[in-house]
């Protein structure tokens, strides 16, 4: 028995370290991967993106656009484990730069969105007629003729905020939820512009009329009313002028001045303290200039002999007459209608001009030729007829 017993060999020590090491390592594996693919998850968040506070901005504008449930690297980064090695990589590039203050603000870009992104979650092919209801786009015409999606929906996410400088490095403490909801309300830089689709289209011949991307009639029911020209319009346009601009503004050969409200990204610079001027309905009249086409025809009361009968009518319609007229200047841009100031100098104002004129006018009811030994003769003759 003892003989036996020593002829066994004693079993190795190394194997029961093998089996300690090889368990260790997997758990470390394991451990490692786990946490790998836990950086990658978080790193991959949009949280992650806000905790740069250089990614303030375009944070609290996405949160606050309708695309504020899909993740920032579904449309920055796009699927694939090569995208998403080149994005990692080039993150390392990202923080050195933040690190030493290297970075270029405002925060560019530096690629556009590709449509595979876009196309993931809309389908092009049956996306005709926008949400509203009244705009016709066939986004797979537009797509056949390599018309890229960002080419009109560029603001949908953010705002175009780095085109209107509200992104530079002494802004972002100023950042927060309310401001990028109040940045992200102003559909001029969410949603296509009118203008964009027109230039398109008039550079690729494609039609400007209005059935080619309406499809319910521009004309308001108000329009169409038989007096409206004639009686209605001017009262419209004075209780609520922008939404005359909405259509006539893009009508009009010029852009009419202090229609727009002040821009969020002015009021946010100021810190709220701008306020805005509207332009009244007169003077929009007088700028844009496809209401001139009307406002610079004389009316039918324009009669021979008006002139005389003129300040009586004036007195009981005065708006009517500042619609084309004005006190001071001329009424439109190209001076085809007269200013009160042209016939009625400062000097004729009040009822004691008479008193003030260093020659006694006493009795004196109309120019004589002593009058134009100072006054203009051709200028006093177009009032003060013979």
């Amino acid at each position: 028995m003892d003989d036996e017993r020593e002829t066994r060999t004693a079993p190795p020590r190394f194997r029961y370290r093998g089996f300690k090491f090889l368990t260790l390592a997997l758990f470390f594996l394991a451990l490692f991967f786990f946490l790998g693919f836990s950086g990658l998850k978080a790193s991959s968040s949009s949280k992650f993106c806000a905790s740069c506070h250089e990614m303030k901005p375009e944070y609290y504008t996405w949160k606050a656009s309708t695309h504020s449930e899909v993740e920032c690297a579904n449309c920055h980064i796009g699927s694939g484990v090569e995208n998403v090695a080149k994005d990692k990589a080039e993150g390392l590039l990202k923080v050195y730069k933040k690190e030493a203050n290297t970075y270029t603000a405002p925060i560019q870009m530096p690629k556009e969105i590709p449509n595979s992104a876009c196309e993931s979650c809309h389908n092009m092919k049956t996306r005709e007629v926008t949400s509203s209801g009244d705009i016709i786009i066939p986004h797979d015409k537009h797509l056949a003729k390599d018309i890229k999606c960002t080419q009109c929906h560029s603001g949908v996410a953010h705002g175009k905020i780095a085109e209107r400088n509200v992104t530079f490095k002494s802004d972002y403490s100023k950042w927060d939820t309310a401001l990028g909801k109040q940045m992200m309300s102003d559909v001029k830089f969410t949603s296509p512009k009118m203008e964009t689709c027109m230039e398109c289209h008039e550079l690729r011949n494609v039609s400007n009329a209005c059935e080619t991307c309406h499809n319910t009639g521009m004309e308001p029911k108000s329009h169409k009313k038989a007096d409206f020209k004639t009686k209605n319009h001017g009262t419209l346009a004075k209780k609520d002028i922008k939404s005359c601009n909405k259509c006539h503004g893009l009508m009009s050969e010029t852009e009419v001045e202090g229609i727009k409200e002040v821009p969020a990204s002015q009021q946010f610079l100021s810190n709220g303290a701008t306020k805005s001027k509207q332009v009244s309905a007169q003077d929009y009249a007088k700028e844009n200039t496809f209401c001139q086409n009307c406002h610079t025809t004389k009316p039918e009361t324009h009669v021979k002999g008006f002139v005389n009968i003129h300040g009586a009518i004036a007195k009981d319609s005065k708006e009517k007459c500042l619609a084309c007229h004005d006190y001071q200047k001329n009424g439109f841009n190209d001076s085809k209608t007269i200013a009160c100031s042209s016939c009625h100098p400062a000097m004729h104002d009040g009822k004691n001009y008479k008193e003030r004129h260093p020659i006694d006018l006493t009795g004196v009811t109309a120019p004589t030729e002593q009058c134009y030994t100072c006054h203009n003769k051709p200028k006093c003759t177009s009032c003060h007829k013979e």
